[in-house]
């Protein structure tokens, strides 16, 4: 008879028990060597090839699997340390000691621009004695609700529509437009003919909207956007979904982000912006009327509230790194839905701002 079949019910419990329990366990570790991580980085994200070790020496093998330049930091019990910035498609390593305890593990890029659009997670790092979890207390402590942040912003001071024209700092940008691969060649065509430039003209009109932030597609947004173009035309937008999939030269925001550095010389994609930080920024979409009549009822939306980048009384491009002006510029841009045609307006999309606007934050849900 096979030995194994031999083996009591009991115990052939027991061992597939004891073997499933190991396969929970964190990583051990060879005597004297460090226990490896392997981490992936990309838009927007951070992969750790385990997410409990325990305590002692680990090295992590960091690649940058994405298309812009990305760097790895681990962040709790006293320790704060990162790897040089990681360019697409290279790697770099990291040894640390680490003791038992929680540790945040993130991109660090921009100031934290990357972090704040996904790019974190949590490292758990176990004493030996911990590192076999126990059959009982399995059922997980039910978490919080997490609080629901919302912003409302209001449109304020002078207006302007923006108009198609060259990039102001084109030499600024050069070199960062080298990092962007396939998509260089459609933000190069944005320097000589784009969205962000000096050709502007007064307008009128007014702009309300509140946005919560929920947390990754749960996000939201609700507004009204009424104004007027140089050619007299009377717009009114109204805001009814946010946009959660990837953007050409933009993050994907998940909807809605409260509190981001980007743009320019952030490493936070498109460098056609001057530097800035800003309030909220979000994509969305809505229904866009002209002369009270529907022009699409799937107009792709970009707002941001943001740092002045504009100077009175001429309203051109005043700064390359803006981001420490006041936070009070509304950004309403708004382009066609995908496949549409583009709108009976200079350059095909409009681009509005408010140049002293107001906000309010709040802690209730919607």
């Amino acid at each position: 008879m096979n030995s194994m079949l031999a083996v009591p019910s009991r115990n052939v419990a027991r061992l597939l028990f004891a073997a499933l329990a190991f396969a929970g366990t964190p990583s051990n570790r060879l005597a004297g060597h460090p226990a490896a991580v392997s981490v992936k980085l990309s838009e927007w994200k951070v992969e750790l090839s385990q997410n409990s070790i325990t305590a002692g020496p680990v090295t992590f093998t960091v690649t940058n699997t994405g298309t812009i330049p990305h760097a790895f930091e681990v962040e709790g019990r006293g320790i704060e340390q990162e790897t040089t910035v990681i360019q697409p498609g290279s790697s770099a390593t990291l040894t640390l000691t680490l003791k038992p305890g929680t540790y945040e593990v993130y991109c660090p890029v921009g100031n934290d621009s990357h972090k704040k659009l996904g790019m974190q997670t949590d490292l758990k790092v176990v004493g030996a004695a911990d590192a076999a979890p126990s059959p009982y207390n399995a059922a997980a402590t039910p978490e919080s609700a997490p609080k629901v942040q919302a912003i409302r912003v209001m449109g304020g001071g002078t207006v302007i529509q923006i108009l198609p024209g060259p990039f102001p700092f084109p030499d600024s940008a050069a070199p960062i437009l080298q990092q962007f691969g396939d998509e260089r060649e459609g933000l190069e065509s944005q320097v000589k003919n784009g969205p962000y430039s000096d050709n502007v003209t007064r307008s009128t009109g007014t702009f309300t909207f509140t946005a919560w932030d929920k947390g990754a597609v749960r996000d939201s947004v609700d507004g009204i956007a009424e104004f007027t173009t140089l050619d007299g035309a009377r717009w009114k937008l109204v805001l009814d979904r946010v946009q959660t999939k990837d953007v050409p030269h933009h993050p994907r925001f998940g909807g809605v982000i409260l509190g981001l550095y980007y743009h320019g010389n952030t490493a936070v994609h498109t460098p056609l912006v001057p530097t800035i930080n800003s309030a909220v920024a979000l994509w969305a979409f809505g229904h866009l009327y002209k002369n009270g009549g529907l022009v699409t009822d799937n107009a792709m939306v970009h707002v941001m509230l943001l740092s002045r980048t504009r100077r009175e009384p001429d309203y051109k491009l005043a700064c390359w790194d803006c981001s420490r002006n006041k936070i009070d510029e509304l950004q309403l841009q708004i382009l066609p839905g995908p496949g549409e045609a583009k709108f009976d307006a200079p350059g095909g999309f409009l681009f509005v701002n408010w140049e002293k606007s107001s906000i309010v934050y709040s802690q209730h849900g919607r």
